[in-house]
């Protein structure tokens, strides 16, 4: 590869290829945070006594610090940048003009050393037990014959790669076979229907679409062929299918190219091949993240942008290159979907040469077999050293009575990662007695919350922190995170909306199609103009430990994947029977959530066991099997502003516990009336919660 832009400083930085291998004196498993301060210290000639320090030089120096990533991940250009960050504003930050990079190239710089350590680059399983294990050479050749199929289908940079495509190794392949060339990825998961990837999809105008024709998911084979003949149907700007076959599928798919003759090249060109370089701020994939209304936002990534957030989260999650000294045989599993942006962190874990470890089915068995030892299971077979999971997920293996130790030798795991919701404490700390039980020496938790919005960590983990069971232990670096009270104030030990004041490089470049930045003002700028606010209600303690109460917006999360409501209230009202609906989730203050569903029917409809059914088979079929309510109740009205939109905010707030007069004014609302049903039904759920924990507590006494 060329020299890197930075030499003089790049001559004497340790290595991320070897870690704590090419500094002498250094132990084995030393945090890599630690490893960065070390390398600060003799480099930069900068100390600080305490984490809360180098966290406050991060955010106000931040020329300084994100150059210092650069420096230390050993990041790689041609050219020079002639700025870290040229224009420090929100939205339209520019950092490092000048520079070209690759995130493929982050990932296959690792191929050598790797291999010779004898470290695979991928271990995949299924629910089937059929295990797959890729080779760090096999990943590059297949990524470049990936490449050049998709060359050879008319795709060129800037064009945009749709994939319908599971957590499997062949999606792996094919993202990075997109970057390599500078093609745009955008994936959406096969358990998401028809009309879900179509809204996406169809905004963003793909040249290519990659996908399967059928999965195996929650004990029983799902043919995904109809709906890829659906979705040909529903996206025009598609000229060529790339069809990744399973035996699942009832019908035989029109295609253009299969995937084993997409990876089958052996050639000089195969041999010869590297990633191109790119402009630091080209578009590396589009993600997306509904608001309440409208479409879901289709976020645009930069290539450099994500490269750089991820080195500096890549210190709090701690996970480094298994064929150096330092984390040797390290092996990273974050349960997710391709759906999930957790499914970009298991990605990254072969951006600093770890192995990942990926499992594509369902991690509660299935319906009519519940298992929650899958994972518990797959990370003992696979020797999985950092298990990452949904916080929901691991308060359903509590609530199951799961016994770690009963799902085999788990003293490799080291680490277990949790987000998507409030980790509760005492989830937190079974997880940590369970994992102790069953052979691990010592566990870390690394506890995080950020955003598919910005691809990264707002809060997350540091391992010389104590840890504190319910919380997150810091702010990351570069992420000057504040909670905001309503009158737009930072306070400390108070919730408070939280807010990023400055620029981090992965923040949206843009959303696609957005004309003039209208909608990305409105999500996230438009209560503090040039201050993110993302939505989520926090509280900072004295101690920098940090605690996610849920979402301030109406935005629905279940189970870490967000969806906005608009999508859940097109696939109910597309019912006949249905006038009107709201929904709103629940989660809050680490509880479970709770997602009511308020439905107007029409006259002489009633909600019996048959509504109900298809009032949930069309949130299924449409969305996903996660987004189907708890409970459905049938109302009179739906109460509306006056300029009809939904009041989903304060109705959420009025069933948190707050009080009507604080949460809405009824002289906005078109139908004020309307409010003394959900006044009523906020009351009776607040007694029937006092009833509960009065008798809970008379039982233990």
């Amino acid at each position: 590869m060329p020299p890197s832009s930075q030499p003089s400083s790049q001559s004497s930085s340790p290595s991320t290829d070897t870690a704590s291998s090419t500094v002498p004196g250094v132990a084995r498993n030393v945090p890599q945070i630690r490893l960065y301060q070390d390398w600060l210290r003799t480099q930069r000639g900068l100390s600080f006594d305490s984490y809360d320090a180098l966290w406050r030089w991060s955010v106000t120096d931040l020329d300084a610090f994100w150059q210092s990533i650069w420096d230390y991940a050993r990041i790689e250009s041609p050219t020079p940048h002639t700025a870290v960050l040229a224009e420090r504003r929100m939205p339209g930050a520019r950092w490092f003009p000048g520079a070209q990079v690759n995130y493929a190239r982050e990932v296959l710089r690792h191929v050598d050393a790797a291999h010779a350590a004898g470290m695979p680059a991928m271990v995949s399983d299924n629910e089937r037990g059929e295990v797959r294990e890729m080779s760090w050479p096999e990943m590059r050749r297949q990524v470049a014959s990936v490449a050049l199929t998709l060359k050879s289908l008319g795709v060129q940079r800037g064009d945009r790669v749709a994939a319908y495509m599971p957590n499997v190794p062949e999606t792996m392949v094919a993202f990075l076979a997109c970057s390599s060339i500078g093609a745009v990825w955008s994936v959406c998961a096969p358990d998401m229907g028809t009309a879900a990837v179509a809204d996406r999809f169809r905004q963003i105008e793909p040249k290519v679409l990659i996908a399967v024709d059928g999965v195996h998911y929650g004990g029983k084979p799902l043919d995904r062929s109809g709906v890829l003949q659906e979705l040909r149907g529903q996206l025009p700007s598609v000229r060529k299918l790339l069809l990744v076959k399973s035996p699942y599928a009832t019908q035989a798919v029109p295609h253009d190219v299969e995937w084993g003759h997409a990876t089958d090249r052996y050639d000089d060109k195969v041999a010869a091949f590297e990633p191109e370089w790119l402009p630091f701020d080209h578009p590396i994939w589009i993600v997306y993240s509904s608001g309440t209304t409208g479409l879901p936002k289709p976020i645009v990534h930069g290539q450099g942008g994500i490269i750089l957030t991820m080195h500096a989260c890549g210190l709090h999650n701690d996970v480094g290159p298994s064929y150096g000294a330092n984390n040797f045989g390290e092996r990273y599993h974050w349960y997710s979907s391709t759906g999930w942006v957790m499914w970009n962190s298991q990605l990254s874990g072969m951006a600093f040469g770890a192995t990942i470890c990926i499992y594509d089915g369902n991690p509660a068995g299935s319906k009519d077999k519940p298992d929650w030892g899958v994972l518990w299971r797959f990370v003992a077979r696979h020797k999985v050293t950092f298990f990452g999971a949904g916080a929901a997920y691991f308060t359903n293996c509590m609530k199951a009575g799961l016994v770690a130790k009963d799902c085999g030798d788990l003293s490799r795991v080291r680490a277990l990662g949790s987000t998507g919701s409030p980790l509760p404490e005492e989830v937190q700390r079974w997880g940590s007695r369970q994992i102790l039980d069953a052979g691990s020496k010592d566990v870390w938790w690394c506890n995080i919350s950020g955003g598919t919005d910005f691809c990264g960590a707002f809060v997350g983990g540091n391992r010389e922190l104590p840890e504190v069971p319910g919380q997150m232990q810091c702010r990351e670096l570069g992420h000057a995170v504040e909670a905001w009270n309503e009158s737009g104030q930072p306070v400390i030990g108070e919730v408070g909306e939280l807010v990023c004041t400055q620029p981090i490089p992965s923040m949206p470049l843009y959303l696609w199609g957005d004309d003039g930045n209208a909608r990305y003002l409105s999500s996230y700028f438009d209560t503090y103009p040039g201050v993110w606010r993302h939505g989520d209600w926090i509280k900072i303690g004295t101690d920098g430990g940090c605690v996610i109460y849920g979402r301030s917006d109406a935005t629905i999360n279940r189970q870490g994947l967000r969806m906005g409501t608009s999508e859940i209230y097109s696939a109910v009202e597309g019912l006949p029977e249905v006038l009107d609906s709201m929904v709103v989730d629940l989660e809050y203050l680490g509880r479970d959530s709770y997602m009511p569903l308020f439905v107007v029917l029409r006259p002489g409809v009633a909600l019996d066991d048959a509504m109900r059914a298809r009032l949930n088979n069309a949130i299924k079929t449409s969305l996903s099997p996660r987004f189907v309510p708890n409970d459905i109740f049938q109302v009179a009205e739906i109460p509306r502003t006056l300029s009809g939109k939904k009041q989903e905010l304060p109705i959420k707030k009025l069933l948190l516990g707050q009080p009507i007069e604080k949460v809405v004014n009824r002289e906005a609302m078109a139908n004020p009336a309307s409010l003394d049903w959900y006044v009523a039904f906020a009351a009776e759920r607040a007694g029937a919660a006092t009833t509960s924990a009065t008798a809970s507590a008379t039982t233990s006494a």
